[in-house]
């Protein structure tokens, strides 16, 4: 099997603080209630929610705040006014940033991420400006615990998964997009549990910063972009020295 695409998921393995898990949590609750507003509060039938339910649970969100933020969607009619959107831009010394939004507000978002973009030595771009250099993948996480690794593999490709990669810690099982919800309920049938299981963004190559200046002006881009309350998600294509 392929190696393992090691930029792909630093963030699952960073310890978060009490208020990073708090943001986190809210910027959950809102896709929860959102993903329920729009296709219902069962997750057997919405498929949307029943991966940000998965979503939730990999970052450890107490189930009561799952089913309170589906309850929520029911009497929430603004949350019909906020929709998905995709921003994509350069870091310093050109490292290919995309970043997932949820708003109710596109000119506020728009306007904060140029913020941070200008502020940290970057630009954001035109809608396909860096997009090109992604490819999306289904990636789920396992850590290894006692695991068999040779047991794991030959699960997850029963199971469906199109690779299979193998870290320090963990396992790393990627998929067609449309197909990581399906091969994580399989995987999950047979018992594993999941550090992580989302559809990603994977750089299809890395830009290495040497300069001190450039490496700290793009770790306060990402720590800008993330705390965001409309931000979802960030994607890269720096290699980061915490990576090696």
């Amino acid at each position: 099997m392929s190696g393992h695409s090691k930029w792909s998921n630093i963030k699952h393995k960073k310890e978060k603080s009490d208020a990073q898990k708090a943001k986190i949590y809210t910027k959950i609750g809102r896709e929860i209630a959102v993903a329920a507003k729009a296709g219902g509060a069962d997750p057997e039938v919405n498929r949307r929610l029943k991966d940000v339910i998965a979503k939730a649970k990999a970052n450890n969100m107490p189930n009561d705040n799952i089913q309170r933020c589906i309850k929520k969607a029911a009497g929430e009619q603004d949350l019909a006014n906020f929709e998905d959107i995709q921003y994509e831009g350069y870091g310093p010394n050109g490292v290919a940033v995309i970043v997932k939004a949820l708003t109710d507000n596109r000119n506020r978002t728009a306007g904060d991420l140029r913020h941070y973009f200008d502020k940290f030595g970057g630009n954001l771009g035109q809608t396909g400006s860096v997009g090109w250099m992604f490819d999306r993948k289904g990636i789920i996480i396992i850590n290894k615990d006692d695991l068999d690794e040779e047991t794991v593999m030959m699960d997850a490709l029963d199971c469906g998964a199109e690779d299979f990669g193998v870290e320090d810690d963990y396992f790393e099982i990627s998929t067609e997009p449309d197909s990581m919800g399906d091969v994580r309920d399989a995987l999950e049938a047979k018992g594993y549990a999941f550090a992580s299981a989302e559809v990603d963004m994977i750089p299809q190559t890395t830009v290495t910063l040497t300069d001190e200046h450039d490496l700290l002006m793009m770790e306060k881009l990402i720590d800008a972009l993330e705390d965001n309350d409309d931000v979802q998600e960030v994607y890269h294509n720096w290699d980061e020295p915490d990576a090696e």
